[in-house]
């Protein structure tokens, strides 16, 4: 571990007083390693540390069991101070079988903890994942604090007297591996068993089975000498408020509820399940009190059909998907762009193309998002940075699309939607009022007593919203292009020309807030850092991690976060053009860089990783330093802007 440790006497054992660490739990699918992790998780939560997750799930949905494929693991990293990643390697590593252990052991450090469910090391299972020997027994885990638990066979007897199956008993292993590492690190109990009883309310014998696994898990630790220290986490101090454990999509669920408050409308959500997106729609439909709808279509194209549908009758109109369902709604989003009505289309990215990797993190959709529909169609773009981010970020998406009666894309991709974080709730004082403005009379400027469907706001260039039976209101829409003013169907080559340009004109002239600069270094006895490193999306915790990092190392770093990127914000070529260096890490090819070099004519560099996993800090880090001292291969033919 890289902390420093202070030890005193307990009565048991050795108390470790740690400022962080990270765990992972490693099993097969079907042994409820994100359950596991979630309730350590909310243990931690209710503890009081900063923490934060990756969950890893299998690629496929069925995955023969105990081979590498079906390996699904839990990541959480918690700490007695802020953190922005949920960790490089884990501390910690549990392994339920052999396919978790040679799917996970590279990333254990040497001197890490190991913990080990022996039952599974058969020579079955050996096999099928490739191991000639068990590693248990050769020597090959000698670098690491291993410790072997039989995990199945001390749970089935903590279940002996219950009447379970062997079968069944066994399940309830993850429990008491959760009992376990609840001991090991001081974590509170009484969530996990409120928790158990309540998600078994209906299977009472289930839910007592799986307390007695916990319980026994708790008790191991408590009474082997295997463990002669345990660990200590303080609580973060954390700014003042009430907070709770949330997700990026539950996050992203909240905010659209909270949009439909502070827009006065309903919000209707038509989405296809789509991982990993799925879960929007999940939560969403538990919230009809709230004034939402969700309609689970029978394909992408109808569900955004539906909620632009909703728009045009006076709904705030949302849709869910991925990339695979973006790319099959665009002809009915370039249909809300000629409509110009409120719509909000969330993008949970994942790894492309087609199907790709439908559990694994990808932010590859940028240029998709910002062109890929047939003709001049011009939409905001929102990219979200935390899982709590997602909150706020669907609210500012929705006053966007309502105030300036355009689509809105957001952003957000696989590991800010299944990671998590604590998340202060906020004051709904503090959020934005959006009122709709709905057209309730006719505008024609002729005096005529008709209605002008496309006569524009002068300051926002958005059009009237006309709720479909207002009495003098009466108008069509539809894909065909729309005589400025009037909206009559028009082939007009000077009218398109004009309406192209003013839909464009429209998006360019929403207000973003300016670029703001993290350079600490740029104070009065200094001159400020040479390398700013920017990125967009859930690259924002790895890359401010590494920047803290490096300047623990000594060195000047500069880091800044696109939120809006599209239109961008006005500063922006002018901090791009400040810095000798600029240095873009994206989860993808290099999409954002390619942009800023073509719009703002800076050498951007770029960082690109796509391996369905996010940046480590390490590995920014050690990026971030190859520029700093000139060992970068491109670090010596340095020309940007702020040198052309």
């Amino acid at each position: 571990m890289t902390t420093s440790d202070t030890s005193v006497e307990s009565r048991d054992s050795e108390v470790v007083q740690r400022d962080r660490v990270v765990i992972r739990f490693a099993g097969d699918s079907g042994d409820g390693m994100q359950l596991t992790g979630d309730r350590f998780t909310s243990e931690t939560a209710n503890f009081g540390n900063d923490l934060s997750t990756l969950p890893n799930f299998p690629a496929e949905i069925r995955a023969p069991a105990g081979t590498l494929p079906g390996v699904s693991s839990f990541q959480l990293h918690f700490a007695n101070y802020d953190i922005l990643t949920p960790g490089d390697r884990p501390d910690v590593l549990v392994a339920m079988n052999p396919a978790a252990l040679k799917a996970n052991i590279r990333d254990l450090p040497p001197g890490g903890v190991l913990i080990v469910n022996t039952d599974e090391f058969t020579k079955r299972n050996l096999t099928k994942v490739g191991y000639e020997a068990n590693p248990l027994e050769d020597e090959s885990l000698e670098q690491y604090a291993v410790h072997e638990v039989a995990m199945a066979t001390l749970t089935r007897g903590a279940l002996e007297e219950t009447g379970l199956s062997k079968k069944d008993a066994e399940r309830a292993k993850n429990m008491f591996a959760l009992g376990l590492l609840s001991w090991m690190y001081h974590r509170p109990s009484e969530s996990t068993e409120r928790f158990l009883r309540d998600k078994f309310a209906k299977k009472p014998d289930i839910a007592e089975a799986n307390i007695l696994a916990f319980r026994a898990g708790h008790a191991y630790g408590e009474t082997t000498e295997a463990f002669a220290v345990t660990y200590e986490v303080a609580p973060a101090k954390l700014n003042p408020g009430t907070y709770r454990q949330i997700t990026g999509n539950i996050a992203l669920s909240y905010g659209l509820i909270a949009a439909g408050r502070t827009t006065n409308l309903p919000v209707f959500l038509g989405s296809y399940p789509i991982t990993p997106a799925s879960d929007i729609l999940h939560e969403l439909s538990r919230h009809k009190a709230f004034g939402v709808t969700t309609f689970q279509a029978e394909d992408e194209i109808s569900g955004v059909g539906a909620a632009l549908g909703a728009a045009f009758g006076g709904a705030l109109g949302v849709t869910t998907t991925s990339g695979p369902g973006v790319a099959l709604k665009a002809e009915t989003v370039g249909l809300a762009v000629a409509l110009e009505l409120p719509l909000l289309v969330i993008d949970v990215q994942r790894g492309g193309p087609s199907t790709g990797l439908p559990t694994k993190t990808e932010q590859a959709d940028l240029l998709q998002a910002l062109h890929g529909r047939n003709g001049e169609a011009p939409l905001p773009v929102i990219a979200p940075s935390t899982p709590g981010d997602c909150f706020i970020a669907a609210v500012e998406a929705a006053t966007i699309a309502v105030r300036y009666r355009t689509p809105v894309m957001l952003l957000s991709d696989g590991a800010l939607a299944n990671g998590s974080e604590p998340w202060r709730i906020p004051d709904v004082d503090t959020l934005p009022d959006v009122d709709p403005g709905f057209a309730t009379e006719p505008n024609a400027p002729d005096g005529s007593g008709e209605f002008w469907p496309y006569l524009r706001d002068p300051e926002t260039l958005a059009r009237p919203w006309a709720i479909p039976g207002t009495p003098g209101l009466e108008h069509r829409v539809g894909g065909l292009e729309k005589a400025d003013g009037h909206g009559a169907i028009s082939y007009d080559p000077d009218n398109h020309d004009r309406m192209v340009r003013l839909r464009q004109a429209k998006i360019d002239g929403i207000e973003v807030p300016d670029l703001t600069v993290d350079d600490p270094d740029n104070g009065p006895d200094s001159a400020g850092a040479d390398l700013l490193v920017i990125g967009w999306g859930s690259t924002y915790g790895p890359i401010n991690a590494a920047a803290r990092r490096v300047r623990k190392l000594g060195h000047c770093v500069a880091t800044a976060h696109l939120r809006n990127l599209n239109p961008m914000p006005a500063n922006l070529g002018e901090v791009l053009r400040s810095y000798r260096t600029v240095l873009c890490p994206e989860m993808n090819l290099g999409q954002l860089a390619l942009l800023l070099r073509a719009q703002h004519l800076v050498d951007i560099k770029s960082y690109t990783k796509v391996a369905g996993l996010p940046f480590g800090a390490e590995e920014l880090q050690d990026v971030f330093l190859d520029y700093l001292t000139g060992t970068h291969p491109e670090a010596a033919t340095e020309i940007t802007g702020a040198q052309a």
